[in-house]
């Protein structure tokens, strides 16, 4: 497994990590790609799965490097002690390596959210800072109330057609040392990679690797210096298969060919927005639906 730095630290973390949103497996699968050299683990506390990862690290806890997330309604600061160690209860670990703020909470100062993290690096609950969902603007402002501490990484969603990052974060985070973390790097579901691919391409750049199409579009964001992808499984044939896009490199025409042929889309701040404020019930609903929706409608809606 190939490793990438954290931000400017002098850690290395795998470049292939191990999701667990929605997941529902058991620990097996992430002991699996654990085995595999994807010592990398995500999780966060909406997610309910600090449980299993617990169990899934037991006895190699010193080896994985550990990623959890605090909810935004708990950024005040002591609803983020109170949660920092409920995840460290739930997780049977006594420090956090990267913990990361769930998505930005403009109700809350984001200067005594981020002094609280730096009171958590220095009672050693906490190694690393970190942010998920966070635009430049807001990576900024939190960076400039962090006194001591430098945020190491941006958790964001990136894949194939979903390139939103590529204008203005990606370089941001590359130019300023900030790693990366793409999570849906094979899309919320494998059908939206597909509906962006109308040529097949995935299938011919997998054939022309001896690849498979998911580890050909894993590998396309690992191409991306400052990226490392956290892909969920929820079986250990596709735990294992993630774990295969790591170790090569895609040609430079096979990756011109992929952002050429791929039918991909940037979401605009507002749309960005106005998602994350619809209530998650509602999100899954449409999902469902736009199943049965004709490939073009469902790209554009996606």
């Amino acid at each position: 497994m190939n490793r990438k730095p954290l931000g400017t630290t002098n850690l290395e973390v795998p470049e292939v990590g191990l999701g667990t949103w929605a997941y529902h497996a058991g620990p097996e699968p992430l002991r699996r790609g654990l085995e595999a050299g994807a010592l990398f683990i995500d999780t966060a506390e909406s997610y309910g799965s600090e449980p299993v990862v617990a169990e899934a690290m037991r006895g190699l806890r010193d080896q994985v490097f550990l990623a959890t997330k605090v909810s935004p309604e708990n950024f005040r600061r002591a609803d983020l002690f109170r949660a920092a160690d409920q995840s460290l209860q739930r997780l049977h670990t006594d420090r956090i390596d990267l913990y990361q703020l769930h998505q930005p909470n403009p109700d809350i100062p984001i200067a005594e959210t981020m002094a609280a993290m730096e009171e958590l690096v220095n009672a050693g609950k906490v190694r690393y800072i970190g942010v998920s969902n966070f635009s430049v603007q807001q990576l900024q402002h939190a960076q400039a109330a962090l006194r001591k501490h430098k945020i190491v990484a941006n958790q964001v969603r990136y894949n194939l057609v979903d390139r939103t990052i590529e204008p203005d974060l990606l370089p941001f985070c590359a130019a300023n040392g900030i790693t990366v973390i793409a999570y849906s790097p094979l899309g919320r579901e494998w059908h939206r990679l597909a509906d962006g691919d109308p040529k097949g391409v995935l299938r011919t750049v997998a054939a022309e690797t001896g690849r498979t199409p998911a580890q050909v579009a894993l590998n396309w964001c690992l191409c991306q210096e400052p990226v490392v992808v956290i892909p969920k499984g929820n079986s250990i044939a596709h735990v294992v298969e993630n774990c295969g896009a790591s170790g090569w490199r895609l040609s430079r025409e096979q990756r011109a060919r992929l952002d050429r042929e791929i039918v991909f889309r940037r979401r605009s701040p507002f749309e960005m927005l106005l998602r994350r404020s619809v209530p998650p019930g509602i999100t899954q609903s449409v999902r469902r639906m736009t199943r049965w929706l004709p490939r073009g409608l469902r790209r554009r809606l996606g």
